[in-house]
């Protein structure tokens, strides 16, 4: 699979938030109805999170569903609890989100941050694996993560047993960080209390989830989802055939990121996914030049500066010079006023929101196909989509296909 300019769908302009903005973002991201996609288009319809808050309740009459506003005392209590633990709360319209994870499809709305924030520029590499990890697959997590760390790659993980311990602890000291499926407060699993709270200060921790939230079974795939977002690429060490390591390389395929495998004795059962991978098209990764040379190109065209040592095979530094980190405005959000390029309110009528729906059937359609049938304005057709979304009516599936809801 070609892989996807990682910036190229990075959201532009950011711009800095208020304590004000801050807060009707956060209402906003915590209310019904409100998903990623959703949320982004509110805020470029109305200008900011204020006029878009002000204005959910007349949406929510105008597409005949409820919609239930996150209380302000709650939100507020959400970011005085963020602020007692040293947490910062970051909203992919203001400066300081990774600029990759803007770049995949839907990016959570907000996520937490606890530690040096600065290693999210990048360049980041993913380290995962088995949580029941073989005393050599803990090797070998070790040398991908010292080597690749020591040419300067952040190394990402997931916090988990096995690979993932391991990745971090080797690569603590160069630059590590945890993706966490909880709360930056909940620890878990709960052995790795030292090495969660060593990483909160030495390196960095990352969640969309609210301070206090206990991870369950589901929010595990969502964590793995932001690893592969975060990084260039995911090297898979040990899997199972059936392992949730194979989701994150799975989303890393899906979001253009290369996928690295180690290749396992063909009767050890932990290696049994990592060499499925190696059949369907991973890149096979023994040491960490593998890697180094496989990314190169990739590095060079955003402008990473590499020592003539790359070009030799030889090991090579990465400049910290990242240009991942995308233009930052200091223009504070303002409310209803607020200029921008995504200004636009003219409401749409009935007669154009049921040329959007007679073009959606259940197979999911490209948005730019939906404006070529109805030969509707772009922006007339993505607020309509917005408030069919906040209906129900449709149901979005990256990538920007979307289709009638099944309910429907």
């Amino acid at each position: 699979m070609p892989k996807r300019d990682l910036f190229a769908a990075a959201p532009a302009p950011v711009v800095a938030l208020d304590d004000e903005e801050r807060l009707a973002c956060l209402r906003l991201t915590r209310s019904s109805q409100i998903g990623p996609v959703t949320f982004r288009e509110l805020i470029a319809h109305f200008g900011s999170g204020r006029a878009a808050l002000a204005a959910v309740p007349a949406l929510s009459r105008r597409t005949g569903r409820s919609i239930r506003l996150c209380p302000a005392e709650d939100a507020e209590a959400e970011l005085r609890a963020a602020d007692r633990m040293g947490a910062r709360p970051v909203f992919s319209i203001e400066p300081g989100y990774p600029s990759a994870l803007a770049a995949i499809d839907a990016p959570p709305p907000l996520v937490y941050i606890k530690g040096r924030a600065e290693l999210l520029a990048g360049p980041c590499i993913a380290v995962v694996g088995s949580r029941h990890a073989s005393a050599a697959g803990m090797k070998v997590s070790r040398l991908f993560a010292r080597g690749l760390a020591s040419n300067g790659f952040v190394i990402v993980s997931g916090l988990a047993r096995g690979i993932d311990a391991a990745a971090h602890d080797a690569s603590l000291d160069k630059g590590t960080v945890a993706v966490l499926a909880g709360g930056v407060d909940v620890i878990y699993p709960p052995e790795h209390d030292r090495l969660q709270a060593r990483i909160g200060e030495d390196g960095c921790l990352i969640t969309e989830q609210p301070p206090g939230f206990v991870p369950r079974a589901k929010d595990f795939p969502r964590r793995n989802r932001l690893i592969s977002g975060l990084s260039l690429g995911v090297i898979v060490v040990e899997a199972a055939r059936r392992s949730g390591t194979l989701v994150t390389a799975r989303f890393a395929g899906e979001q253009g990121r290369e996928v690295f495998a180690v290749p396992g004795h063909p009767l050890d059962p932990r290696a049994e996914g990592t060499n499925q991978l190696l059949k369907s098209g991973a890149t096979i990764a023994t040491e960490p030049q593998d890697v180094l040379e496989a990314l190169a190109p990739q590095l060079a065209q955003r402008g990473v500066g590499l020592t003539e040592a790359a070009s030799s095979g030889a090991p090579f530094e990465i400049s910290r010079a990242w240009v991942g980190a995308g233009q930052t405005s200091e223009k504070a959000c303002g409310g209803p006023e607020a200029e921008g390029p995504f200004a636009f309110r003219a409401e749409p009528g009935e007669g154009e929101r049921n040329r959007v729906l007679a073009a959606l059937g259940p197979h999911p359609i490209d948005i730019d196909e939906i404006v070529r049938v109805t030969e509707l304005n772009a922006r007339v057709v993505r607020v309509l989509l917005m408030e069919l979304d906040l209906a129900g009516e449709i149901a979005r599936h990256g990538s920007q296909l979307v289709s009638r809801s099944v309910q429907q």
